[in-house]
């Protein structure tokens, strides 16, 4: 199982020069990917842009959004092109996680209704991958840049129910599960695979999770002031999400145990804190 971290591009008051630095240290720790988390109605950074400047200062490390929230961007050939512009100056390295979040007031920000929003993403796919294909929209053509991999970026896509995992199986390439529990990851996984088959698809779905992390002094303290406020939408259920961080290089190694258990093929642990510390710390637990 391959193991990435997230970018601390959520945490409230990450300077723009940390979120660069730990770009930089995640690749020399050897991690996977670098993830971000999409919220509209929150303190950070957008995740194309935040990964853009990750792209600058590494050169093998994937970067992957997980998961960018598609229906918000209401204008499907621009999301494309931003993309594929990613995934060129990356050299190929964007996986581009999309679901639709749970939040009701990031739509209601954009001044769009969450009604209908499964469909939207499913057009947003199918409009995307056609962009991504070099269909001729105007006399100078496609729109361009042309991604790296042919038909585009790798797509993970989210979601818990039947018809995610659907979705998944007709216009993804993956599966990503949004912070829950080893438990929950081993029971919907099964979920994905059969509709992958049903689906006529060769090989089997790549299957990603999250998992939150602190560690170091203050471990819990930091866990709990982010998540609680992260979550605090959820009411109780906050805590229980704080209950599942791993706070210590004892909790890293277990998690990383019951995912791959689970059949999980890539984990990203999101930071809970902008330290630089945490970077090598996750690297020295998990080795």
């Amino acid at each position: 199982m391959d193991i990435g971290i997230g970018l601390p591009n959520t945490v409230p008051g990450t300077e723009g020069k940390a979120l660069i630095d730990w770009a930089g240290r995640a690749e020399e720790a050897g991690f996977s990917t670098l993830g971000t988390i999409g919220r509209l109605v929150y303190s950070g950074y957008e995740e194309l842009i935040a990964l853009a400047a990750a792209a600058a200062v590494t050169s093998r490390i994937r970067l992957t959004t997980s998961v960018l929230l598609a229906p918000l961007y209401t204008n499907t050939a621009l999301l494309a092109k931003q993309a594929a512009s990613l995934d060129r100056l990356s050299a190929g390295r964007l996986v581009l996680g999309v679901a639709l979040g749970g939040r009701d007031d990031d739509y209601a920000a954009s001044g769009l209704s969450t009604k209908g929003r499964g469909r939207r993403l499913e057009e947003q796919l199918t409009e995307m991958k056609r962009v991504w294909s070099g269909e001729e929209r105007g006399l100078a053509g496609a729109i361009g840049p042309e991604p790296v991999r042919s038909g585009g970026p790798e797509l993970i896509l989210g979601g818990s129910t039947e018809t995610a995992f659907e979705r998944v199986a007709r216009l993804g390439d993956g599966w990503i599960m949004g912070g829950g529990t080893p438990d929950m990851f081993a029971e919907a996984a099964p979920g994905v695979d059969a509709a992958w088959r049903k689906a006529g698809r060769e090989g089997t779905a790549r299957k990603l999770s999250l998992a939150y992390f602190a560690l170091g002094p203050g471990a819990h303290a930091q866990a709990n002031a982010y998540l609680l406020d992260y979550y605090g939408f959820l009411g109780d259920f906050a805590r229980q999400v704080v209950a599942g961080a791993a706070v210590s290089a004892e909790m890293v190694k277990s998690t990383v145990a019951a995912f791959e258990a689970g059949g999980c093929d890539e984990l990203i642990f999101v930071p809970t804190g902008s330290g630089l510390d945490q970077v090598g710390l996750l690297a020295e637990a998990i080795a």
